[in-house]
This record gives C-alpha cells, sequence and structure tokens, in this order.
C-alpha cells in the first residue's frame, strides 16, 4: 500500500470571519445541525482525550449528548479508564472530525462531574437494554470473555425484571467546559481556514484566525 497516494483536495467550502457567531457554542451548534441535515452517519461522535497520572494520554470515541450550562456532555462509568484519568487531570480535549464536510472541531478545557440529578435525568431516556448494559460492564476492567459479560446481562435482566432501573451509582455525566475552540474548514491546495475562539480573563471570546 503506497500510503502517500491517499489524497484529496478539500472543496466543500471556505470559512471567513463574518460568517462566524460571536458565541462558539452557538456557531458549534450551526455547524451541527448542517452535519445533521447532511446526513453524517454519526454527527455527535467526538474524540475524547485525555492525559492519565504517569502522563500518557489516551484517546477514544464517545458521543456528544448535549450542551449545557456552556459545557460539552457525555455520559461514562466512573471507574474508567477515561473517569480515573480525568479525576487526576481534569484538562482534556475533544475533537469532532465531520470529514465528509471537510470539517473538524476541537475544544479544549476543563472537565466537571455533572450532579446526580442531571445524569439521572438523562438515564431514564436510555434505552432498557443500555441501562442495563450500564449496570453489567465494569468499563475499561479486564474480562475473560464475552460470555461472562452476557451471562451479567441475564442475571440483570432476570433481577429488575419488567421494573424501573436504578441510576448505577459508578455511572453518570461529565461536562467539558472549554476555554478554546477551534474551527476548520478545509480550502483547496491545502489553504485551510482555521479560526480560534479564545476565552478572556473576563469571559468573553476573542477570535483569531490562524495560517493552515
Amino acid at each position: 500500500m503506497q500510503y502517500e497516494d491517499f489524497r484529496r483536495e478539500y472543496t466543500a467550502g471556505g470559512l471567513d470571519r463574518d460568517m462566524l457567531d460571536a458565541d462558539p457554542l452557538k456557531q458549534f451548534e450551526h455547524w451541527l445541525e448542517q452535519a445533521v441535515r447532511a446526513g453524517l452517519e454519526d454527527p455527535t461522535a467526538m474524540v475524547l482525550a485525555t492525559v492519565d497520572e504517569a502522563g500518557l494520554p489516551w484517546q477514544r470515541i464517545v458521543l456528544l449528548k448535549g450542551l449545557s450550562r456552556g459545557g460539552f456532555v457525555f455520559y461514562t462509568n466512573y471507574g474508567s479508564n477515561k473517569a480515573q484519568a480525568m479525576a487526576g487531570n481534569p484538562s482534556v480535549s475533544l475533537l469532532f472530525p465531520w470529514n465528509e464536510l471537510d470539517r473538524q472541531v476541537i475544544a479544549g478545557g476543563r472537565v466537571e462531574k455533572m450532579s446526580v440529578a442531571e445524569s439521572a435525568s438523562y438515564f431514564v431516556t436510555r434505552p432498557r437494554e443500555s441501562q442495563i448494559a450500564a449496570w453489567a460492564s465494569r468499563q475499561s476492567r479486564p474480562v475473560s470473555a464475552r460470555a461472562m459479560l452476557e451471562k451479567q446481562v441475564m442475571v440483570l435482566k432476570e433481577k429488575f425484571g419488567k421494573g424501573d432501573i436504578p441510576v448505577p451509582d459508578f455511572w453518570g455525566g461529565y461536562r467539558v467546559i472549554p476555554d478554546r475552540i477551534e474551527f476548520w474548514q478545509g480550502g483547496e491546495h491545502r489553504i485551510h481556514d482555521r479560526f480560534l475562539y479564545t476565552r478572556t480573563a473576563s469571559g468573553d471570546w476573542q477570535i483569531s484566525q490562524l495560517q493552515p
């Protein structure tokens, strides 16, 4: 395979300063709406990057579940590798790779745990199978075989029957409060358009254009 042969021109369109909203979260919502209308397979998929206690970075894809109180929201197991890393180092980065639109959004900031009430409010909206899966999995921990997980799921289905499934105390939401957000639009001949929002000491947003 000749990796250098895989290249294409980015021709989906340009991005000018006067096209941007003064609020980066409103600009993000605008782009997300366009991604949804364009029929992207997973428009809310985002890469979450963390750094653990040994200083080692790691990335994984999680799903954005909303914007609230000025931040990006997702949910996970509190015992997972990412949760453990965030407990020790709350500085994280998010990447939305909307390749079909020649776009990407990068957000960096600090993560905070959401309240039990906020997590419970979302948990009850999940499909029942997903609720049971949250109970069954001790995320990121070793397992001898998939059959062990499937057996645990069956045990939990019998335990909960047809009643309501409570929120696990080891599961909940996180909110990433950004202090910088970059919007990237691919351009022809690698002359891309990049605009970076940076939060100032007063809480306002400053916009600067970056070279590609």
